[in-house]
C-alpha cells in the first residue's frame, strides 16, 4: 500500500521497520546478533561495522559519529535533508509496517557478509549465455563486468560482478541477485560536459551495446546500483551541463525522474524512448527495427 506525502506522518514514518528500510536502499547487516543488526556504515565509508540497529526498539546508533535515533533522524543525516522532503521522499517506496520483535533467547550469530573468493575475467559460458539473453554482447560484458566466485552463509556460488566506486561488486547471475560491501554507485568519467545516468549495470551495459556502432561520444556515467542513491549521485551528475536519465519506468523510478526535473534544467529524462517497458534493457531486448532506427537517428 502505498501513502501519500500529505497522509505519512512523523510517527507513521519512524514506525516502519529501520531493518526493511535499510534493505530497500541497499545496506545488509554484517552480523546479527540477539537483537543487534550490525552494518557498514552507510553514513561513511568504514572498513569495521559500527553502525547497529536495536531491532526491538527500531531504533540505530553510529558509533564512530556518536549519533543516534529513530527512523526520521536517520533519513535527514542519509539524505541531507528536511523532514518534510524525506517524508516526500519514503512516499510510494515504502510499505507502512510494524517492527518485528524478536524472541530474547535468540541468541544465534548470522553472519551475511558475502566473501569474493575470486575474481576473474568473464568466461563462464552460463554467464555469458545469461548475458547475450539479454542482448549484451560478450566483449561489451568482459570490458566491464567480472567473474565472481563468492561465498554466503557457507555456501558458494558464482556470478557476473560489476564493480562500484568503493570496491564493491554487484553481482548477478541467471537465477538471483546481490551485492557485496560496501555498496556505493559506478562512476565513468572521461571529461564530458554530459553524463548518462543509469539505475542499473544492465541498463547501462545495454546502452553501450545499442550505441556500440556509433561514433564513441566520450560521455561520462554514473551507475546508481540503488535508484535510493540518486542524491549522494548528486555531487557527481551536477558537475556537469547535461544530465540525461535512464531511469527505470516503474513508480520509483518515474518518481526519482520526476524530481530529479524540477530541481535543475540540467536534468533530461530519456525514459520516453521506452515508455512501454519496465526499463532501458526490457525495451533493448524487445524493440523493433523502427524503434532502432529512431533511436540511431536521435543519437548519432
Amino acid at each position: 500500500m502505498n501513502f501519500s506525502s500529505n497522509s505519512f506522518t512523523i510517527e507513521q514514518a519512524k514506525a516502519l521497520d529501520m531493518i526493511q528500510y535499510l534493505s530497500s536502499l541497499g545496506f545488509e547487516p554484517i552480523k546479527i546478533r540477539n537483537n543487534d543488526y550490525w552494518y557498514l556504515s552507510p553514513l561513511r565509508v568504514e572498513k569495521e561495522a559500527s553502525f547497529k540497529i536495536n531491532r526491538r526498539l527500531n531504533r540505530w546508533y553510529d558509533h564512530g559519529i556518536g549519533k543516534g535515533g529513530n527512523l526520521i533522524d536517520f533519513g535527514i543525516l542519509y539524505f541531507d535533508c528536511t523532514i518534510a522532503e524525506l517524508l516526500q521522499n519514503l512516499n510510494g517506496n515504502l510499505s507502512l509496517q510494524q517492527p518485528i520483535i524478536y524472541a530474547k533467547n535468540d541468541s544465534v550469530i548470522h553472519e551475511h557478509k558475502i566473501k569474493i573468493l575470486k575474481d576473474t575475467p568473464l568466461t563462464s559460458s552460463s554467464l555469458l549465455r545469461y548475458l547475450e539473453q539479454r542482448r549484451v554482447p560478450v566483449e561489451i560484458a568482459q570490458q566491464f563486468c567480472r567473474e565472481l566466485s563468492y561465498s554466503l552463509n557457507s555456501n558458494s556460488y558464482f556470478g557476473i560482478g560489476f564493480k562500484n566506486d568503493l570496491d564493491g561488486f554487484e553481482i548477478r547471475n541467471p537465477y538471483f541477485k546481490t551485492c557485496s560491501s560496501p555498496k556505493a554507485i559506478t562512476t565513468f568519467e572521461n571529461g564530458s560536459d554530459e553524463v548518462l545516468v543509469f539505475e542499473g549495470f544492465i541498463d547501462f551495459l545495454s546502452f553501450k551495446a545499442m550505441t556500440k556502432n556509433l561514433p564513441e561520444k566520450g560521455q561520462d556515467f554514473v551507475i546508481l546500483n540503488s535508484v535510493s542513491f540518486f542524491e549522494r549521485a548528486r555531487p557527481f551528475m551536477e558537475n556537469h551541463q547535461s544530465i540525461r536519465l535512464y531511469l527505470d519506468r516503474d513508480e520509483t523510478g518515474k518518481s526519482y525522474t520526476s524530481s530529479a526535473l524540477s530541481l535543475s534544467t540540467k536534468y533530461r529524462d530519456e525514459s520516453s524512448l521506452y515508455q512501454n517497458y519496465k526499463d532501458l534493457n526490457d525495451w533493448f531486448m524487445n524493440f523493433g527495427k523502427l524503434e532502432k532506427k529512431h533511436f540511431e537517428q536521435k543519437h548519432i
